[in-house]
Formats: C-alpha cells, structure tokens, sequence
C-alpha cells in the first residue's frame, strides 16, 4: 500500500502501489506542464467517506511512497485512459485498470486484440 503525500501541513492518500505508480506518471507529467487539475478517488465507506476530491497545482508539495520493493509493471492502457480521465473538464478520476492491449480476451480464445 502507497500514499500519496500532499500538501503543507502534510495530508496522505492511501492507494495500492500499482495504482500508485499509474497515478504518478499521470501526475507528474500535468505537473511539469504546468497544468494544474483535480484528483478525485472514493474512499470505502467504512472510514466514514465516499468521494473524494483535491486540486494537484505544482507550487504544492507533493511525494510519492511506495511500500514495495519493486516498481510494478505499468499497463500503457491504464496510463492512457488516466490521462485522458486529467484533460478533462472533471479532471483526473482514479478508475479501474483496464486490460493490457494485446492481451486475449474470453470472447476471442487466443486471438490478440488491436
């Protein structure tokens, strides 16, 4: 489990480390462009919150922490469909990660997908 770390006074975030690596490719490129957006993600409601929101600005300090040992592999897929989630008018939503491209899909045996 990562945190995603924001803000002075500090305030964390806790995401999965593969989510996490996904989410700070998505962030840090808007950031260097100086493109500042939102970041909304739901929280489980047994911490008592649903739906959560922040504006990620570069002047902001902000660190990424992960809990394991190696980087995970990152699915060019979910990058993408993140990205496009940040150049929206709703900005960046943390969404389900969808199949890697070129993977088989049930409805098509061992056919690659394009």
């Amino acid at each position: 489990m990562g945190k995603l770390i924001y803000g002075a006074p500090t305030w964390s975030i806790d995401f999965d480390d593969r989510e996490l690596a996904h989410l700070r490719i998505v962030i840090m490129t808007k950031l260097r462009r100086g493109e500042s957006f939102s970041l909304s993600w739901e929280s489980d409601s047994t911490s008592g919150m649903g739906r959560n929101s922040i504006w990620l600005h570069q002047a902001i300090p902000l660190q990424f922490v992960f809990f394991g040992g190696r980087e995970p592999a990152l699915n060019r897929a979910w990058v993408e469909a993140l990205m496009a989630k940040a150049n929206s008018g709703s900005g960046l939503e943390v969404i389900p990660e969808p199949e890697p491209r070129g993977t088989p899909s049930p409805s098509n045996g061992d056919k690659e997908q394009t």
